[in-house]
């Protein structure tokens, strides 16, 4: 095949596409330039899409002797991912960029454009697993759990896993790669991960939103509608937050409160106990679906971070339009915005973005 590998100048990537090319491959490397105005270094692990990273990638491709090009996908990442996280920010939703990036950027934009190109497959050092199933190749968990990556994959959709290639998700850990890329002769063997969002390189994902969004002053209120302190913008405020309420009346029962509820429309915030919090149904809205979608009553697994745990679920309603489910075990600090992952044991099953909660309180 001609597969098109998308280098980042990380270790990940660069071993994928020693892998793609040792599989016998015809395989060209690309770095996404992302950034408008990238750059020179990176700032430890933070950061990426700067001209070291640039200048790393190419070093690979030469050491692999493959072809190797830059695309311009700054304007492409500013409006898709960008300015996609500044709008729901300031709706009051809760939102990963990076589900958004390999949904717009890697698995559509750059994907549509390899395949323009007469590329047959992308190959990116994502930590996940295409596996052969009845119907068709199917989204599956990668070995080392610790480095699992499907959750951020599972809005790519069926077509496009049928051009995608995750040479690392048969790894057994990190450490694995590293090795690989050191007897390789890859100069990014030792390179530190990236971590947090890679565009605000600083890390203080606040000031970077409070610079973009404004905020104004609002009443923070109890689940009666008691005013019990102010707040300096409702659009600051994540559902699960306790640090940094403020509040001027402590709770009758003298309990820490969180925040339940943020209304952007009349600029509230709400608060109360940490039970209030938890969660026993969720339903998703724009449904991205890996395989048929299941039965009503079917008992899977659903994850809503990255990085979370799955839970027990029972599918109640998943169609093209609605994912529905009960998730009887419970779950707390959902918030709207937030992609829920349906998983059959290791299989993906589909994604949606979480447009609604119904608690236990309730």
């Amino acid at each position: 095949m001609r597969v098109l590998a998308a280098m980042s100048g990380g270790v990940d990537s660069s071993v994928a596409a020693a892998r793609t090319v040792e599989a016998g491959h015809e395989v060209v490397g690309v770095h996404l330039a992302l950034s408008s105005a990238p750059g020179q270094a990176r700032n430890g692990a933070r950061g990426c899409c700067t001209i070291e990273d640039a200048r790393d990638a190419r070093r690979v491709a030469d050491v692999l002797d493959i072809p190797f090009y830059v695309w311009d996908m700054a304007d492409r990442f500013r409006q898709d991912v960008m300015d996609d996280f500044v709008a729901e920010y300031a709706a009051g939703r809760t939102t990963n960029p990076c589900v958004r990036c390999n949904e717009r950027i890697k698995f559509a934009a750059l994907l549509d454009k390899a395949l323009a190109l007469g590329f047959d497959a992308v190959a990116t050092g994502h930590y996940a697993r295409i596996v052969d199933g009845p119907s068709g190749p199917e989204l599956h968990r990668s070995l080392d759990p610790a480095k699992d990556q499907s959750y951020v994959l599972a809005v790519m959709g069926r077509e496009a896993l049928g051009h995608a290639l995750f040479p690392l998700g048969d790894s057994a850990s990190k450490a694995d790669v590293r090795r690989e890329a050191q007897a390789l002769g890859l100069g990014v063997s030792a390179k530190p991960d990236s971590h947090d969002i890679c565009f605000i390189p600083d890390g203080d994902t606040r000031a970077w939103l409070d610079a973009r969004v404004e905020r104004r002053p609002g009443a923070i209120v109890d689940a009666t509608g008691t005013v019990v302190g102010e707040h300096d913008g409702a659009v600051g405020y994540t559902i699960g937050q306790r640090k940094g309420l403020r509040l001027g009346r402590p709770a009758p029962d003298g309990k820490p409160r969180y925040v339940l509820d943020v209304s952007v429309v009349d600029n509230t915030v709400t608060v109360g106990p940490s039970d209030a919090l938890r969660v026993t149904a969720m339903d998703g809205a724009t449904p991205v679906w890996l395989d048929t979608p299941p039965a009503q009553g079917a008992e899977l697994s659903v994850q809503v971070r990255a990085h979370g745990e799955p839970v027990p679920c029972k599918v109640i309603r998943a169609d093209d339009d609605l994912v529905s489910v009960d998730v009887t075990p419970g779950l707390t600090g959902i918030a709207p915005g937030q992609t829920l992952v349906l998983y059959d044991g290791a299989r993906v099953v589909g994604s949606a973005t979480i447009s609604g909660a119904r608690r236990a309180a309730a």
